[in-house]
């Protein structure tokens, strides 16, 4: 069976496809910057098209011969996400419909209750569920909750806050129910339903065993981490969008994305019917419960095998430019070269090791700062370190920024995720230097600033760069000539077996 799979550089679509690959059938991911899947462990295994649902000249070739079309793409975090989700799902339909695909499977969110105060989010997902079952080309949607997987923004969330404080007060929405589903129960309803009868064309509520409040998710996650019980004070007075900064503050999801989950919870989100199990048989062990999925998660955070992140998608933007016309001509560089006395493999180590629990081997206040900035006025922050300790691959969260392009013991090239007024990127190289029979480091920093605000803020901090900047060219270069030394910024060398994390094991 041909499959589609849109939103393949995200949480979902990255473990879908070599899940549907090892199942049998033969995957065409559809990606706006096919570069993102390069890396990636299955990149051999599938047949990528390029194209935008923006777009909807670029999609026949993509839908062509497709039997079943995954959607699993969503703007959430983009002021316009409404309207762009609603015209990207049309966009969707009409290409399936003109195609012939044979079926379309949708990953949604819980059904808005009735009375209308649903968030906006929820009232999205269930219009793109309206459009999609609408477009004659049958349809499954699925009404997932909570997902609890390594790496999901609802386990993260979770995670962060029942670990950074053993007390806390929270809003009464603490007290909802809410039926969370294991990822890997997720991803089984979305192969099953891809061999659903031509005649189905409904959505169909998932949901894992147990029903909790989301107060009795972070005991119940303390416990199975060997926390003590937690301190839980609901209040009245903490709204959505003040619940949202409190996350903001405590967990590495940004406000734009906290805002929508936390909203999502302030009512219930519990299956009303479990008639998948008509076409897709619960497993015969049972569907995952909370404290399995969370022993689960929690082993492959603890072994650094986390597959995919909720960071991972992250938002499209113009590769490095050679013209800079958007910021006026203007374009600033701060520009450093060593030599290293060392092989330029041990130098690409301690490159492709930035990041996440290594820092950014110069002056951690000044970066920490930058990170508190950054979430004080929206931005990602610092806090979504890395997938994975030792390796990098194309698309990859690292902090508050983004791997626009890797060349494995060359060159790693960082697109800044954080606010700025401009755009900026961040090039660390590694080089061989025959005459002295070790290497050379070299690294540049490039900005374009937007409007006057964007060369105001390159004049402020360009008096920090030989601190920083300085600093990290000469702690990169002492670290490859002194891997031992135990103030080196070295990063522990890789472990056997483990590049990026198994693609072809699940949450288990």
């Amino acid at each position: 069976m041909q499959c589609l799979v849109t939103g393949a550089t995200g949480y979902i679509g990255g473990r879908l496809v070599p899940r549907l690959l090892d199942a049998g059938h033969e995957v065409r991911c559809l990606s706006r910057s096919p570069e993102k899947l390069r890396d990636v462990p299955w990149a051999g295994r599938v047949e990528v098209a390029k194209g935008d649902l923006g777009d909807p000249a670029s999609l026949p070739a993509a839908f062509a011969g497709v039997d079943v079309a995954y959607y699993l793409v969503h703007s959430l975090g983009r002021p316009d996400f409404e309207a762009l989700d609603r015209a990207n799902a049309q966009a969707f339909a009409r290409a399936a419909r003109d195609a012939g695909v044979r079926r379309i499977v949708y990953l949604g969110g819980p059904e808005p209750p009735a009375d209308g105060t649903s968030s906006a989010h929820l009232r999205s997902r269930a219009e793109v569920a309206r459009i999609l079952l609408d477009s004659g080309t049958p349809t499954a949607v699925l009404r997932a909750p909570v997902i609890l997987g390594s790496g999901s923004a609802s386990f993260e969330m979770l995670r962060y806050l029942a670990e950074r404080l053993p007390a806390m007060v929270t809003p009464r929405w603490v007290r909802n129910r809410i039926q969370p589903i294991a990822v890997r129960d997720v991803l089984r309803y979305l192969i099953g339903t891809a061999t659903l009868p031509a005649e189905v064309n409904r959505g169909f509520d998932i949901a894992g065993p147990d029903v909790l409040t989301f107060a009795e998710m972070m005991q119940r996650y303390a416990a199975v981490a060997g926390l003590p019980r937690r301190v839980i004070v609901p209040v009245r007075p903490l709204t959505p969008g003040l619940s949202s900064h409190w996350v903001g503050l405590v967990t590495p999801v940004p406000n734009a994305i906290a805002r929508p989950l936390v909203e999502s919870l302030i009512h219930e989100a519990i299956a009303h019917e479990h008639d998948i199990a008509e076409y897709v048989p619960d497993p015969p062990d049972g569907l995952i419960g909370f404290d399995r999925a969370v022993r689960l998660a929690l082993a492959k955070v603890r072994d650094f095998d986390v597959e995919t992140r909720w960071s991972g998608a992250g938002s499209p933007a113009d590769p490095l430019p050679t013209d800079p016309r958007w910021s006026g001509g203007s374009v600033y560089t701060d520009v450093r070269e060593r030599a290293v006395a060392a092989d330029p493999a041990m130098l690409w180590r301690v490159i492709e090791g930035v990041g996440g629990d290594n820092g950014w081997y110069s002056f951690p206040l000044a970066w920490e700062v930058r990170g508190w900035l950054d979430r004080l006025f929206g931005g990602v922050g610092l806090r979504r370190g890395r997938r994975d300790p030792n390796r990098l691959q194309v698309g990859d969260a690292l902090d508050f920024w983004r791997v626009e392009e890797i060349v494995p013991g060359e060159l790693l090239r960082l697109r800044a995720e954080m606010k700025l007024p401009g755009r900026a990127w961040l090039e660390l190289r590694s080089e061989p230097d025959p005459p002295s029979g070790g290497s050379r480091y070299r690294q540049r920093a490039v900005f374009l600033p937007h409007g006057l605000a964007g060369h105001a803020y390159w004049a402020a901090v360009s008096p920090f760069h030989a601190m920083i900047f300085g600093g990290m060219a000469r702690n990169i270069a002492r670290g490859a000539e002194n891997p031992s030394d135990p103030g080196s910024p070295v990063p522990a060398p890789p472990r056997p077996g483990l590049p990026g994390g198994p693609a072809d094991r699940p949450d288990r």
